[in-house]
């Protein structure tokens, strides 16, 4: 009993380790604010990734993020630019090449081992540090400098410029696409529009949570939003917000202790989905009714 006592002592005093904890805050500031950034970008696209059924996409995206920041770093580029090659170019290919869902599928499908596998390749090939490596899997905070923060900005303002300006069509595109195609939307190229942002914000995510567990921020919390409220502003209020304490909520406790990032923004996205899910259970099971409805568009 006094080992195992002992034990779990020693293992939270690794996981959590608060001293200095205000002069790591000021010192990581940037990565702080380039997550909250992200958890906006998160809360946006994520909305929609869940309203046009497109999960499997994001993950596909990040694997090949994934292959294009290890080429990049094994050839001495920049690592987030490669990032940023990889995620547009697999966007752009499953928007030209999936023109329907189970087409669209397919490509991921192909896709996700290529591009895992070039990655894996890129990374046995390079001679450098395993530091390098491990945090394009699995995301590195320490990592973001005040050229990155303001690279995230931009990007955020670029994507959510996009998403706001076709919001109306696109939100009708994505919850009712017969009667959208019937009156003239333009699905493929409102498709095309969306896979390319998609893949941006895949780009920008794999930086500090890596590619492997951007589904914690472009899915989970929009996941989580869409159990309590079937209204795509509420859904993206909530989805923002989710997103929010996922990321930064992760950063502040990745500070605190040795660990990476990632376990504590999956953990803290799983945890918001349970309790989501919980609440929507509630709720149907007193309103006697497990019918919900979504608010669609009267114009575009």
């Amino acid at each position: 009993m006094i080992t195992t006592l002992a034990y779990s002592s020693s293992l939270f005093s690794q996981i959590f380790v608060f001293d200095r904890y205000g002069e790591l805050i000021e010192l990581l500031m940037p990565s702080i604010l380039a997550g909250a950034v992200l958890g906006l970008i998160g809360g946006f696209v994520g909305t929609f990734v869940m309203m046009r059924d497109h999960a499997f996409a994001v993950h596909g995206i990040a694997e090949m993020s994934f292959a294009g920041a290890a080429l990049f770093l094994l050839l001495g580029y920049n690592v987030v630019t490669g990032s940023l090659v990889g995620s547009v170019l697999s966007a752009l290919l499953m928007g030209v090449l999936g023109s329907k869902t189970h087409s669209t599928n397919s490509v991921i499908g192909a896709l996700m081992p290529f591009g895992l596998g070039m990655g894996i390749l890129f990374l046995s090939l390079y001679p450098g540090r395993s530091g390098n490596k491990f945090s394009l899997l699995t995301g590195q905070i320490v990592s973001v400098d005040e050229s990155q923060l303001n690279y995230m900005i931009v990007g955020a303002i670029f994507i959510i410029g996009i998403l706001i300006a076709i919001w109306r069509p696109l939100t009708f595109a994505s919850l009712d696409p017969d009667v959208a195609r019937a009156k003239g939307v333009p699905l493929q190229f409102l498709s095309m529009v969306f896979m390319l942002v998609l893949g941006v914000a895949v780009a920008l995510s794999v930086q500090i949570v890596g590619s492997l567990l951007v589904l914690a921020l472009l899915i989970t919390p929009a996941a989580a939003a869409l159990q309590l409220s079937a209204n795509p502003l509420k859904a993206l209020a909530l989805s923002i917000l989710f997103a929010e304490i996922s990321i930064v909520g992760g950063i502040m406790l990745a500070l605190a202790g040795s660990l990476p990032i990632s376990p504590y923004v999956t953990s803290i996205s799983f945890i918001l989905y349970l309790v989501s899910r919980a609440i929507s259970a509630v709720r149907r099971r007193y309103s006697g009714s497990g019918r919900r409805t979504v608010s669609v568009p009267s114009q575009v």
